[in-house]
């Protein structure tokens, strides 16, 4: 068992850069270049590429209308960069510049010439204390297919129309306005669409206030969580769902945020979005210009996700643990548990520097009826009972 992440939501639309007479070639071993990954601690794709010969870390967002590095990668390449304006993210907008480039490779890839986009990009984007590079969005892959094995945490760019393993699909194609790959969900007997899918963000499906009404469910249990996107955080609702369906893909017990009315998804003529924390219960093929996305059953498929029983979300600082958040109706909140409040013991034990591998981080989604020892870092101890509560 694994604590329950902060997850992150990295979303960018109108990051284009200006027309540009970029080349884009596919290696013809291409199906031999895997490009190996691990998961950020916001549950995103994190890889290595290459970027005007000088190696970038990047993490793969179909959610990013086109590609952009940061500003402190730009700075120390020496790349001149000039103002474009403001782009939209969850959380609100950040400001765009656009860059030349001389190359780019991405596993079989390699394009020359071009351009790509600018932004901040703060290690909050990533849920770590690393910021990133570079964010690959669909403008950098929508030609080819891209194969994502997360059972063996690696991906691979494919010839358009490959099939290297059977399973079931969904409609899948790039929207005209937003420049982001878009399919549809079907919930409570209802068609939910266009549905973003977003690999740069960490959580499972997520949908707007708007389309979750159209849905119609009844008798779900919420409460509430937090999330971060490029702009900063947000909070919407959570719940379970016990099923729902992405084209011929049936799937059950799915965790479900909704967002906050005007929040990203409504903003962009979106239902909603699907991210890595249902995809990577699959392998995964997306393929644009072949029209689908298809998914194989692995040994995750079925895995009921993470619950909190205790109702706080937090991150580890150096020797101590700091609350952003506290769930709606949860044990914390009857305790008055407050965003901000510092914990340094967990049942007598000091936080350690390697908290979020180490087996005491389980405590928040543990055995309900457990009470745990929380010790704040002015010296006091407070008791918290675990329990269900969505």
């Amino acid at each position: 068992m694994k604590p329950l992440p902060i997850l992150v939501a990295i979303a960018l639309i109108g990051a284009a850069p200006p027309p540009s007479t970029a080349v884009s070639t596919l290696a013809s071993d291409s199906e031999a270049h895997w490009v190996p990954f691990d998961l950020t601690p916001g549950n995103q794709i994190r890889f290595t590429m290459m970027i005007n010969d000088r190696p970038a870390a990047a993490v793969l967002d179909t959610g990013v209308s086109a590609s952009v590095i940061s500003r402190s990668f730009a700075t120390a390449a020496r790349m001149k960069v000039q103002p474009r304006g403001l782009a939209r993210a969850i959380g609100g907008a950040v400001t765009i510049g656009w860059t030349p480039v001389q190359n780019i490779m991405l596993g079989g890839m390699t394009r020359r010439g071009g351009g790509i986009g600018v932004t901040t990009l703060p290690a909050a984007a990533t849920g770590g204390v690393q910021p990133v590079d570079v964010l690959v969005g669909h403008d950098l892959i929508d030609a080819y297919a891209i194969e994502i094995d997360y059972d063996a945490m690696r991906f691979r760019l494919l010839k358009s129309g490959r099939l290297p393993f059977r399973g079931v699909s969904a409609p899948l194609r790039i929207a005209p306005d937003q420049n982001v790959y878009v399919t549809e969900i079907n919930l409570g007997g209802r068609r939910l669409a266009p549905m973003v899918v977003d690999t740069g963000d960490g959580s499972s499906i997520t949908l707007s206030q708007e389309a979750y009404r159209a849905a119609g469910l009844t008798g779900v249990q919420t409460t509430t969580t937090i999330a971060y996107g490029l702009a900063g955080p947000m909070i919407s609702d959570l719940a379970i769902l016990p099923s729902l369906s992405v084209g011929k893909l049936a799937a059950s017990d799915v965790e479900l945020r909704v967002e906050r009315r005007g929040g990203f998804s409504q903003s962009i003529g979106a239902a909603g979005r699907i991210g890595s924390g249902f995809l990577q219960h699959y392998r995964v093929l997306m393929d644009p210009a072949a029209g689908h996305i298809v998914f194989a059953a692995t040994v995750r498929t079925g895995t009921p996700p993470l619950r909190s029983t205790s109702g706080i979300l937090m991150t580890a600082e150096k020797g101590r643990l700091r609350v952003l958040h506290v769930m709606r109706g949860s044990p914390a909140e009857a305790g008055s548990w407050r965003a901000g409040d510092m914990i340094c013991r967990i049942d007598g034990v000091p936080i350690p520097a390697d908290y979020n591998a180490s087996p005491i981080s389980t405590w928040s989604v543990g055995k309900p009826g457990r009470i745990v020892a929380l010790g704040t870092c002015d010296g006091a101890t407070r008791a918290l009972r675990l329990n269900h509560f969505y």
